[in-house]
């Protein structure tokens, strides 16, 4: 079986109009590998494919998901397993595409429970166990019975943990384990195409296209989505990636819009560096330096090595 192409990097490389123009030549159709472009109503914020590019070649996994919705990392790595099934029964090529590094390492070789950390929410937890323990068995004893029977309560880390996987994973720990077993058989055999660019030309194209989402009207998406959450009387999850949250801020008059930007534009080469951070420890196929390179004859020479697979 040929191994699926796809497509990581950091924010901004031109991850998907490659995979579009591959797409074309194979018969392909895009895989979103993405944690906030699944969202409805935010297609400006989360640089979704546009509107001419989803009809020039199908895509899936792409603003689907109502925005008070969270979404697991092992939830996502089902529905991309599954999309890649149909794809293939259709006799078509699957070509997944984008930057979620947590959901590539879901999709290439499962979940496991020492991948989740977070300190911030650890510490949290830590504190929250220090006031009132009890609280938190209870807490877990709700939303997994079964493993809240053998935490004790005076046993700190592991209570702390269980509650710090299901905030990360959206699962129970013992759902977990039980997913692990069974999802063994739908990890994905990727060929995975590393893209990296110097880091000035990098931040160069992170302004450019942060100042032309501000222009096409990111703002105004904000409001829209602000309304919503009023509306539906729900938390967005959606509403704290970066850019939405900073520009939450410059709405309620904390910062100007020069602020914005530049917040915007620092927060995103920050995430960059965390992508490539996480991208490097992964098993890559191929690495490819965008900063020297034709990009005229570049999506013929990823096409003539998908031919050899």
């Amino acid at each position: 079986m040929k191994k699926i192409l796809t497509i990581i990097g950091s924010t901004g490389l031109g991850k998907t109009d490659l995979a579009i123009k591959i797409a074309k030549k194979i018969n392909g159709e895009i895989i979103g590998l993405d944690s906030r472009q699944v969202y409805k109503y935010m297609p400006i914020g989360t640089a979704q494919p546009s509107e001419a590019e989803l009809r020039d070649v199908p895509h899936h996994l792409i603003g689907f998901r109502d925005p008070w919705q969270s979404i697991s990392a092992g939830e996502y790595a089902k529905m991309v397993f599954e999309r890649v099934c149909e794809i293939k029964d259709r006799n078509r090529y699957p070509i997944i595409c984008g930057g979620a590094g947590l959901y590539y390492m879901a999709i290439t070789k499962g979940i496991f429970l020492d991948s989740y950390s977070d300190s911030e929410l650890r510490k949290k937890l830590e504190v929250q166990y220090e006031e009132n323990p009890i609280s938190l068995l209870n807490r877990l004893q709700i939303i997994d019975p079964k493993y809240g029977k053998i935490v004790h309560i005076n046993n700190k880390k592991r209570l702390i943990r269980a509650l710090e996987i299901f905030e990360l994973t959206g699962y129970p720990p013992t759902e977990h384990f039980e997913n692990q077993k069974k999802n063994e058989n739908q990890l994905l055999d990727t060929y995975a195409v590393f893209l990296t660019l110097d880091k000035n030309l990098h931040l160069d194209r992170i302004k450019t296209r942060t100042y032309q989402m501000l222009k096409n009207g990111w703002i105004e998406e904000v409001k829209n989505l602000l309304s919503l959450e009023k509306e539906k009387q729900l938390h967005l999850p959606a509403l704290d990636s970066i850019g939405y949250k900073q520009i939450r801020d410059y709405l309620n008059g904390d910062i100007d819009i020069d602020t914005l930007k530049e917040l915007i534009i620092t927060k995103t080469r920050q995430y960059a560096r965390k992508q490539n951070k996480w991208f490097k420890k992964e098993n890559i196929d191929l690495t490819v330096d965008l900063t020297n390179l034709n990009r005229i004859n570049f999506d013929d020479y990823i096409y003539d090595i998908y031919k050899t697979l």
